[in-house]
């Protein structure tokens, strides 16, 4: 029976049997020790015997391996014991030496990017680089949880469409059997059409944004958490489910794998249940009284002005989450409700300095809605948009939802430098494979 690494140490004064990886290798006073790698960690092998020294000759790492050996204690070990008298069988010959050292930190250097994502496969079997996904990975199940604990239903959209749900020209276009088709921006209009079936419903997919931006921040493809929850009250019932989800989340990646962030130096976590909101108009006034700097005429926040008042609400309010509310009607998607001044009635989450999530109620009021289509050059008839029409034609109720950004949640959370480094296999304007 095959012993994983973790549970080696509940052996000790057994022979076992291990299956693995061969990580590292190296001599010390005659004797051969080498790691093997599995899906938990790290086991120390000691080699003594030299016919089965000899076996390991000229492997690299990578070397899939099976040892069978006596488990000894041994605190300085990786899981606290190793495995002595080892008979070593290769499954796996490995012989081309790696193009990089899985053994040894990985630079996460702006300049050494590049390399990090050409050798994606290889670099994360590094144990500490392994952390970042096993972490993204626990986010999207706590994220599940909450909403599987909120009654949500989980649904699954089409990425083909026939029209942009931004209404935006920000697409990737392609023939589609003769016909125009798009990759999907977001679920939009699928999400607010399945409220008329679920009224609660949620989704965890990829988007695409034909975007030509190089910095930080964008990438071509992301995964987004979208979500629409119907019979709401207001706008306020929608911030108030995002705040609960984000608290949760946030608080039991802290507490579970409070080990693995604080070896990625990740940042301490500052929340608090109920996040501070400011409008973007007093965002604007408290950041030129600050600065100096006046960005009233700014129609959305600056990405200075979203990370001043991230800081801003960590030392004041005990919140690095933050709503900026009072978007300006003249930003606002044909989908979004009017308030009664002029702002829609939407906020964005901002987190550590970036925006996650942009939070508005739906426009759920047919002609209202139709008109605003218009308004917007988007036709309400086109292939793309008559079915979405026809769900508001046959009763929608009062709704509302939010896109959120899973790449740079994961960014953040374990205070990455690029929301590149969150993503497993990365798209961007320069970037087609891995």
């Amino acid at each position: 029976m095959r012993i994983l690494s973790d549970d080696v140490k509940q052996h000790v004064g057994q022979t076992i049997h291990i299956e693995g990886w061969l990580h590292k290798k190296r001599l010390l006073g005659g004797l051969t020790f080498i790691n093997v790698r599995d899906r938990h960690g790290i086991t120390q092998v000691v080699v003594q015997d030299k016919l089965e020294v000899e076996k390991l000759r000229g492997l690299q790492i990578g070397t899939v391996l099976a040892v069978d050996g006596l488990v000894k204690e041994e605190p300085r070990a990786p899981s606290g014991a190793e495995i002595h008298d080892a008979k070593i069988t290769v499954l796996v010959r490995v012989t081309e030496e790696p193009p990089i050292e899985i053994d040894k930190p990985i630079s996460h250097k702006p300049e050494n990017l590049d390399t990090l994502f050409d050798y994606r496969a290889l670099g994360l079997r590094n144990l500490q680089e392994a952390k970042i996904f096993k972490i993204r990975s626990d986010l999207l199940r706590y994220i599940r949880d909450f909403l599987y604990g909120q009654d949500f239903v989980e649904i699954n959209t089409p990425k083909l469409v026939a029209g942009a749900a931004e209404g935006g020209a920000e697409v990737f276009k392609l023939d589609y059997f003769g016909k125009e088709a798009t990759l999907a921006q977001s679920p939009q209009l699928y999400k607010q059409m399945m409220v008329g079936v679920y009224e609660r419903i949620f989704e965890i997919a990829p988007a695409f944004r034909a975007e030509l931006s190089a910095t930080t921040r964008h990438v071509s493809e992301v995964t987004m958490l979208d979500v629409e929850i119907g019979f709401i009250d207001g706008h306020d019932d929608v911030l108030k489910l995002l705040q609960d989800l984000v608290y949760k989340v946030l608080t039991r990646a802290y507490q579970e794998h409070a080990d693995d962030l604080k070896s990625l130096n990740a940042p301490e976590l500052v929340l608090k249940p109920e996040f501070p909101r400011y409008s973007m108009k007093q965002i604007h006034q408290m950041y030129q009284q600050a600065t100096g700097k006046d960005t009233s005429k700014e129609i959305d926040l600056t990405p200075d002005e979203e990370k001043w008042i991230c800081e801003y609400a960590k030392t004041n309010d005990g919140s690095e989450a933050v709503f900026a509310t009072g978007l300006p009607a003249s930003k606002m998607k044909f989908y979004h409700m009017k308030g009664d001044d002029d702002t829609a009635r939407s906020a964005d989450l901002l987190f550590r300095g970036i925006e996650i999530s942009t939070v508005p109620q739906r426009e759920h009021r047919l002609e209202t809605l139709v008109e605003q289509m218009k308004v917007a050059g988007v036709d309400p008839n086109s292939p793309g948009f008559s079915a979405y029409v026809s769900a508001f034609k046959h009763g929608l109720p009062a709704h509302g939802g939010f896109g959120f950004g899973i790449d740079r949640l994961v960014e953040k959370t374990i205070g990455l430098g690029n929301v590149k480094e969150a993503i497993l296999f990365p798209r961007d304007i320069n970037r087609l494979a891995p």
